[in-house]
């Protein structure tokens, strides 16, 4: 079996077999986050963190752990599995439709993975925003003082909750930032893997295999954090404040480079990475692996690129 991050449905020949379950990606990232969310909670408790004087990511892991105990770590598991389930699904699922139709049975060229990408991470950030909103405010709770936590019980509490003692309206915080980041995360991290992965194998001539896939989703997920950092930053404040200041993304990356330096723009930038790594690899080794199985079953051969 071959592993493939940005061709689930076609091959290096241009070549089609069955496209896979929609939902397949969305189970995959789901599975991925369980060994990413540690992870994901530190970088938003950093980001949410305002001064200069925030902790660095190690420092902020092992305060939760004596605070909140060995599992606090895992706090909001259940928005997160939810954000997945929703904006990964739509992502995957859709940047995998979008390529059939565009390309049908030719290989998609630079363009049209760019705009397959775009638009299925659009979609896919705006569908995903109304858990991603829970998603944060369940992480974010236990470095808020006891009288302002939210303490929901799991993510669907959470949900009516603020439809209840807010507003409906509160699910579509930050959904300009989040599509924002949601686009630029799935046109850097696949097109960069793929590229990555292409110039190890064409460049370097590499053997096509877990060590090339390692490398170019490590590459990816540099160039993916980074490039979602600031967007990030200012999603994770949105979604996380009490009250909402409306302005414009641009104002918001400003004030924040304004008050706090250009570097806030970038807190959390540590385990986004280390999150977003491990995170890539086993979503597309759990991917590949449905797919195989699929395969086997539908009498399809596996898909390799």
């Amino acid at each position: 079996m071959t592993i493939s991050v940005v061709s689930p449905i076609s091959t290096s020949r241009g070549q089609h077999n069955k496209a896979a379950p929609f939902w397949y990606g969305g189970a995959a990232s789901c599975v991925a986050t369980l060994v990413s969310h540690p992870f994901d909670l530190t970088k938003v408790r950093l980001q949410t963190i305002k001064g200069s004087g925030a902790s660095g990511m190690l420092t902020t892991m092992v305060y939760i752990v004596r605070h909140e105990g060995i599992l606090g770590v895992y706090n909001g598991l259940s928005a997160s599995l939810l954000r997945q389930g929703t904006y990964s699904t739509v992502r995957f699922g859709l940047y995998d439709q979008f390529k059939a139709w565009v390309a049908k049975d030719k290989k998609p060229t630079f363009w049209q993975l760019l705009f397959c990408s775009t638009s299925a991470g659009a979609l896919g950030g705006a569908f995903g925003n109304p858990s991603d909103v829970v998603n944060v405010r369940m992480q974010n709770d236990g470095q808020l003082p006891p009288a302002m936590r939210r303490n929901y019980r799991n993510a669907i509490d959470g949900l009516i909750r603020i439809c209840r003692e807010e507003s409906p309206k509160v699910l579509a915080r930050g959904i300009g930032p989040n599509m924002n980041r949601a686009i630029l995360m799935t046109c850097s991290q696949l097109t960069s893997y793929d590229a990555f992965k292409q110039f190890l194998l064409d460049q370097l001539n590499l053997k096509d295999g877990f060590m090339v896939h390692l490398e170019a989703s490590i590459f990816a997920g540099l160039v993916a954090t980074t490039v979602c950092s600031p967007l990030d930053v200012v999603k994770t404040r949105i979604m996380s404040a009490n009250k909402h200041r409306h302005q414009t993304l641009v104002k918001h990356l400003a004030d924040i480079a304004k008050e706090e330096g250009v570097r806030a723009l970038f807190k959390g930038w540590t385990p986004a990475f280390l999150r977003l790594g491990p995170h890539t690899i086993v979503t597309f080794l759990v991917l590949e692996e449905l797919k195989r199985w699929h395969s086997s079953f539908v009498g399809t051969p596996p898909t390799t690129t």
